[in-house]
């Protein structure tokens, strides 16, 4: 579809050519009929007739003389010319003037126009002056008053479409402008999404191999069967992980809740998964089972998200030994409670020295609960652990 609506315009345009030409020959062919009944058989007629031949055809070949400009102008001046002879052998075709008159008004700059309606408008008045016989002051007078109006009508209505194309550019630029803006919100925002979930998601698996290959390789001569083990472990995190990134490019659940079970078995299996060297992560879900299954799909995503970008934190900067991951669903809401026996950090902090210089995690969560309504509320005191509560409200999402 094109940008600008030139279509409906150039329909418009050939409609109204067409009426012109209709009312140029109607006018031509009444006047003619008058002439030859009230004066046959005059030494005039045949160059009357002759004339009004030649007028036909220009008008017939007139549209090929192409769009407004030098060749169009010309055609135009060789038609009125051809007028103005009929008119001085025959008053009474005086008025074929009227569509001559639009047409030079639709095709000549406006100087030139108004020039040339002056010139219709006098020999329309010397014509009809001519064939009352006699001096009438409403002959005079009427001719330049219709003239004049219509040609200021024309012209406002000129203007008013002007004004009316240059609104259409402008809307059309605001609207290609608008596209641009929503595409470029769009890059942000899918960024921002691929930021999180590589936070949330590669990054901790990764951390989890690099940890599980570090402690194989201290161990690798003196205990290979364990050393064995952890690599075995670290290969089952990097299978994980190549799931969860086929996944989200795609912009679906992550694989542990595309396994069936809902949220409690993918926060277990998300539990089973990091507890592991020194930290244990224990899971307490309150609520029943047939509840939890008819959560929005958008909020266990989020929740769990949350629960692997936590326990991602916990594991590299807060040299915990424990973690739990508590689910309570109340009437209104849903809340998830993630806690740690580390060594905390100010809240007030900036993000780089309370994250460990990487300050992605805390953000990258409240994005997420913001988009659905939620809240993420974190309490820690520097040796004390930390507290880390998302609370979605339910009844927007029902």
């Amino acid at each position: 579809m094109p940008d600008r609506p030139d279509a409906p315009s150039a329909v418009d345009t050939r409609w109204l050519g067409l009426v012109l030409h209709a009312a140029f020959f109607l006018l031509l062919g009444g006047a003619l009929a008058r002439f030859l009944l009230r004066h046959p058989g005059e030494p005039r007629t045949p160059w009357i007739i002759a004339l009004c031949v030649v007028l036909v055809v220009l008008h017939l070949v007139g549209p090929k003389a192409g769009s407004p400009g030098p060749r169009h102008s010309a055609w135009l001046a060789l038609v009125v010319v051809v007028w103005m002879v009929l008119v001085v052998l025959a008053p009474s075709f005086a008025w074929c003037a009227v569509p001559l008159f639009y047409t030079g008004l639709r095709t000549l700059p406006q100087r030139a126009a108004l020039v040339l309606v002056a010139v219709l408008t006098v020999f329309v008045v010397a014509a009809q002056v001519q064939l009352g016989g006699r001096f009438d002051p409403n002959l005079v007078l009427a001719p330049p008053a219709v003239a004049a109006l219509a040609t200021a009508v024309f012209l406002q209505m000129e203007r008013q479409t002007d004004r009316q194309r240059a609104l259409i550019d402008d809307l059309i630029r605001t609207r290609r402008e608008l596209a641009a803006s929503e595409r470029r919100e769009g890059t942000l925002a899918e960024r921002e999404r691929l930021a999180m979930e590589i936070h949330d998601t590669l990054a901790q698996g990764l951390s989890s191999q690099r940890m599980l290959l570090q402690a194989a390789d201290r161990v690798w001569d003196a205990a290979p069967d364990k050393a064995r083990a952890h690599v075995r472990t670290a290969a089952s995190v990097a299978e994980h992980n190549l799931a969860e990134a086929r996944r989200f490019v795609h912009d679906l659940a992550p694989a542990d809740l595309a396994r069936g079970g809902g949220l409690d078995a993918a926060l277990r299996a998300l539990a089973a998964r990091e507890s592991g060297g020194q930290l244990t992560v224990r899971v307490h879900v309150d609520a029943e089972d047939e509840r939890l299954t008819r959560l929005p799909d958008r909020v266990q995503s989020a929740l769990l998200r949350i629960a692997q970008g936590a326990l991602a934190n916990v594991r590299e900067h807060a040299g915990a030994r424990g973690a739990a991951l508590t689910l309570t669903l109340l009437d209104d809401e849903v809340v998830l409670d993630v806690s740690d026996d580390g060594h905390g950090f100010d809240p007030a902090a900036p993000p780089d020295s309370a994250e460990g210089g990487r300050g992605h995690g805390l953000p990258a969560m409240r994005a997420r609960l913001r988009a659905l309504g939620g809240t993420l509320t974190v309490e820690s005191r520097t040796g004390e652990g930390t507290v880390l509560s998302a609370a979605v409200p339910l009844e927007a999402h029902r």
